[in-house]
């Protein structure tokens, strides 16, 4: 009798062994209600650029652009109409859905372009990257002419930048190529990751120090933070094509760019956006610090 219980036992485990495991609960998405007016919508309907209000406890009043995954929502909305929509925000990326029109556009459309400046040339491959001061987040002062000798990839940021997809994926991204590149046996050893805060005011070294925990923790190993003054930037800015709103002490809005420079501090590749990979970053640097660091 003690020997079928045993077996029965047995059974009754291996059974439980063989049921299937509830899956893993998958990240909450956190959903935002707001209001807005629509400024642009792209060709493919897959990205909106709006004007929203200030959205209590997440982010200030700024101007973006948002991913649309339901695109029919868009139907009958046009540039300057005033909407309001659900900002679903998940951990790696934001979109935008429940769209509802309010008031068709009582002004005439606008864009975020800013008006063609024909003395502004944009900076090229081959092209030195202008020198500029930079806040560094031990306190220090340095210039990009200091980083000489080494591909330098750096990209912009700053630190009250809450959506998944803008800054945050950014540093994300450089966390996973410093990775590539430091468990490659025959990656290069002149190499630096250089995350750049356009909110100086806001970003000083003690902030800058807690952000940069989040992406590398204490290892400050080919990955530095730093802040740029406004001179700085407006050296910097234009030939790049970054652009910079502010109203008051907020940043309004911004666009993204990451570049890689050669260890002469020209730039070597550009990345536009948020669409390009670490594999990508990591092949320009080592690609980059192939060059000469001598002229």
């Amino acid at each position: 009798m003690s020997h079928l219980k045993n077996l029965l036992i047995l059974g009754l485990a291996v059974m439980a062994g063989c049921r299937p495991q509830a899956a893993a609960p998958e990240a909450a998405v956190k959903s935002y209600s707001v209001r807005g007016v629509v400024r642009q919508i792209a060709d493919d309907r897959q990205t909106a650029t709006i004007q929203h209000e200030a959205i209590p406890g997440y982010m200030a009043a700024m101007t973006m652009d948002f991913s649309v995954k339901n695109t029919n929502e868009l139907n009958g909305i046009s540039a300057a109409d005033q909407i309001t929509f659900k900002l679903m925000v998940g951990e790696t990326d934001s979109w935008v859905e429940g769209v509802q029109l309010v008031a068709h556009h009582t002004e005439t459309a606008v864009t975020n372009a800013p008006p063609v400046q024909a003395s502004v040339v944009d900076l090229k491959p081959g092209d030195p990257l202008p020198d500029g001061e930079l806040m560094m987040e031990d306190g220090n002062h340095a210039r990009f002419s200091d980083f000489r000798g080494r591909a330098v990839a750096l990209t912009f940021f700053y630190t009250r930048c809450p959506l998944p997809d803008y800054c945050p994926r950014m540093n994300k991204n450089f966390a996973e190529a410093r990775q590539l590149l430091l468990s490659a046996p025959d990656a290069p050893t002149n190499w630096l990751l250089l995350s750049l805060s356009f909110d100086a005011d806001f970003d000083n070294p003690q902030v800058l120090t807690g952000y940069a925990r989040l992406y590398r923790n204490d290892d400050t190993k080919h990955w530095l933070f730093a802040a740029a003054p406004s001179d700085s930037l407006a050296r910097l800015a234009p030939g790049l094509d970054l652009m910079i709103m502010r109203n008051g002490g907020n940043i309004q809005s911004h666009n993204l760019r990451t570049v890689v420079l050669d260890p002469l501090g020209r730039i070597y590749r550009q990345f536009d956006g948020n669409e390009w990979t670490p594999q990508q970053l990591a092949d320009a640097l080592r690609q980059a610090a192939r060059a000469p660091a001598q002229p």
